[in-house]
């Protein structure tokens, strides 16, 4: 069913818009309070904007709810940060003086994906418009009414025309946009082909570039872990937002001491899980994306099964809804522990030592985040740096948070959103030396 139609930009249009950007001059810090509403803004449109979502792309309500207020923490962080973060930086050397500036690029062009239609846009619009820059926005094409939403919003927070902009157009075109002189640096968030096709044309224009291309991150369950908090985890972990997270724990690792528990209790969780209409505030998961979603992940699970996986729940779909699945049975080599499923699918790989789970945790090509459950975390704090991902949290979900730098490494991405890493991402780091 078709419940909205927006016309594609034209040529003069994404013209128009990338110069107005170029044209555009404002002070920064003048900025500030204009975020803090914007905060304030979202926090009263709550309702509205989560109907919005959830309609747009199937997420349950109560979550679409979460990640509206999400964006408004954001802009009160960046909002009470950016000033500090961006301050002259004086260094000690031989001159009278020398220091480092923050300056912005100019024009930031942001190619964002539907899974989280408000939040990954503000992660990475709220800190490059408080850098300075202006911001083009080219939004998934299935919520560009969640884009249209950003843009009316930034404008009633009283945020200049001119320095946020949604370019309705078609993936084929962002080739001319990344080219174009007027745009300074680009930002994606979205799948490994994707990400390395800008990549390769920013790279062609001497472009920075911040990229977010997914995960296939492990949540690691050792012999001593609390099993019911880590149960509980791994619900979250998994199956929030249908399933649909880069940063979702799509690989669970126990170990064989703890395999019986952990699956037993994981398993009666999944099942009491409600699944259905994303409008009732007491479903948990709804349908993804699309059917061709459901059917995509369908077919992955299949070939998982012919490679001698096991279904333990699940692995049913009906129109776009696909069932809560948990596999066992499962090896390192598996299509389900190799490849990034977007769904609501969640292999179990039992390890007999410490030392497997950490090469099953390190064998994709991924390196976007680990989760590791442990009684003491000290017992394995000299162990951090050889998991080979942009993060490792111990006892708690992989998460995004504005305090926390955020991204990852391998084919997972380059650069870095939020916290100071993330702000400075945006900025072109300039070095004064006074004589």
């Amino acid at each position: 069913m078709v419940w909205a139609e927006l016309p594609e930009d034209t040529h003069d249009q994404v013209g128009k818009k990338t110069h107005k950007a170029a044209e555009k001059r404002f002070d920064r810090t003048e900025l500030v309070p204009h975020f803090i509403r914007l905060a304030s803004i979202l926090r009263k449109e709550k309702s509205r904007l989560a109907l919005l979502l959830t309609k747009e792309m199937g997420k349950p309500i109560s979550q679409s709810e979460a990640e509206i207020e999400k964006c408004a923490w954001l802009c009160e962080y960046y909002a009470e940060q950016a000033p500090i973060f961006l301050a002259p930086r004086i260094v000690e050397t031989d001159a009278s003086k020398s220091y480092v500036l923050y300056e912005p690029y100019g024009v930031w062009l942001a190619i964002m994906p539907w899974n989280f239609p408000f939040w990954q846009v503000f992660r990475c619009a709220v800190p490059a418009i408080l850098a300075g820059n202006k911001f083009l926005l080219k939004h998934a094409s299935n919520v560009q009414q969640s884009a249209l939403a950003i843009q009316s919003l930034f404008e009633e927070a009283g945020i200049q025309d001119g320095i946020f902009q949604v370019l309705h157009i078609k993936g084929k075109d962002v080739a001319n946009i990344i080219a174009h002189p007027a745009v300074n640096g680009i930002s994606l968030t979205g799948s490994l082909h994707a990400g390395s096709h800008a990549a390769s044309l920013a790279a062609k224009n001497i472009k920075p570039q911040v990229l977010e291309l997914g995960g296939s991150n492990a949540f690691i369950v050792t012999e001593n872990a609390d099993i019911d908090k880590a149960v509980n985890d791994a619900i979250i972990g998994r199956f929030q937002n249908n399933g649909q997270s880069c940063i979702a724990a799509k690989r669970i690792l126990l170990d064989r001491v703890i395999e019986k528990e952990f699956t037993e209790k994981f398993v009666a969780k999944v099942q009491s899980l409600k699944v259905g209409d994303p409008f009732d505030p007491t479903v948990y998961i709804g349908p993804l994306v699309s059917k061709d979603a459901a059917e995509e992940l369908y077919h992955q699970v299949e070939q998982s099964i012919s490679e001698g996986a096991q279904v333990l729940i699940g692995h049913e779909v009906k129109g776009a809804l696909y069932y809560p699945t948990v596999l066992t049975n499962v090896t390192q080599e598996m299509h389900c522990m190799q490849a990034e499923l977007f769904g609501p699918v969640v292999p179990i790989f039992i390890y007999d030592h410490w030392e497997e789970a950490v090469a099953v945790s390190n064998s994709t090509a991924f390196g976007l985040g680990v989760s590791i459950y442990v009684k003491d975390p000290e017992s394995i704090a000299d162990h951090i740096a050889r998991f080979d991902e942009g993060a490792v949290f111990i006892n708690s979900i992989v998460k995004s948070d504005p305090r926390l730098p955020f991204g990852g490494v391998k084919t997972s991405g380059i650069g870095r959103e939020l916290s100071i890493e993330g702000i400075h991402s945006f900025c072109r780091v300039k070095t004064v030396y006074i004589a």
